[in-house]
């Protein structure tokens, strides 16, 4: 049986409810208010936790990358769009205080070290690697410094470049969640089996799902194959302006998913035969020979 990890009051792996992460992402395009809105819709839903991204733009982007024509809400250059989606410390500020008033769990993906930092200052309760960044050496070795928990997402890997991420990060305290990095991915590319090939590699690591498919039914799948993690945009509104939106899952759908996957939990047993005291009064009146 694979070991647990401790994501704050939770506890994460198998024998354990599946950790359900609603990744708000950039979905918030910039707002605070949506942010809180996405973030009250991930609680009513069900969610544990909420994710958040955040990058230093001018260390993960190349000066040519920023200056790349693009049109958005927030100006003509890619820079003005990644510049434009960043929360600095007064916005995570309220969204650590509106995470803690509403009882939920918050953390986000940082694509460098100095983000790693910044979020150090909220005492998150762990990290997530984003599938882009399971190459880097040295980012995975910062947020070994960090001796916190680190979700891992695999997606753009092969196995021996996912079992070097895990050597490096070298810490008990590792998830690692199978993905496909298309979005929306199509339902031929997910390789669900990948979750059961995860959990026979990695036995004493949690494994969960990290999707991007449009959908929930293959998500519920990866609940029902072993995925004690599973993590889903989440958007408002999956027509509203914004390169994540259309692989999201709307509230009305992530509360659906989140149904499902508890009634799956409850339905999966233990595997031991036996019979049911529901059952007996049907046995009597059934069967011939007892």
């Amino acid at each position: 049986m694979a070991r647990t990890v401790r994501i704050g009051n939770r506890e994460v792996g198998e024998g354990q409810p599946c950790f359900v992460i609603a990744e708000i992402g950039i979905n918030h395009n910039g707002d605070l208010e949506l942010a809180k809105r996405l973030i009250d819709a991930a609680k009513d839903s069900g969610a544990d936790a909420v994710k958040f991204q955040k990058r230093t733009v001018e260390v993960v982007y190349t000066p040519d990358e920023l200056a790349r024509p693009r049109e958005s809400p927030f100006g003509t250059t890619n820079g003005d769009l990644k510049r434009g989606l960043e929360f600095g410390y007064e916005q995570y500020a309220e969204i650590d205080r509106h995470c803690k008033n509403r009882e939920i769990l918050w953390f986000a993906s940082c694509w460098d070290e100095g983000s790693v930092d910044f979020m150090e200052q909220f005492n998150p309760p762990c990290y997530k690697v984003a599938s882009a960044c399971l190459t880097d050496d040295q980012l995975l070795r910062h947020h070994h410094k960090m001796k916190r928990p680190v979700i891992l997402s695999t997606g753009m890997s092969t196995m021996d470049q996912i079992r070097h991420a895990a050597r490096v990060l070298d810490t008990d305290e590792l998830v690692l969640l199978h993905c496909t990095s298309t979005y929306p991915s199509a339902p031929e590319e997910l390789n669900l089996r990948m979750i059961r090939t995860l959990i026979a590699e990695f036995p004493n690591h949690p494994i969960g799902y990290s999707g991007h498919e449009v959908g929930l039914q293959t998500t519920v799948a990866a609940a029902a194959l072993g995925a004690c993690v599973v993590e889903r945009h989440i958007t408002l509104d999956r027509a509203m302006w914004g390169s994540d939106q259309a692989a999201s899952v709307e509230p009305q759908g992530f509360e659906r998913m989140v149904r499902d996957i508890r009634a799956v939990e409850s339905a999966m047993g233990d595997g031991v035969k036996r019979v049911y005291d529901g059952e007996r009064p049907i046995m009597a009146k059934l069967r011939r020979v007892n």
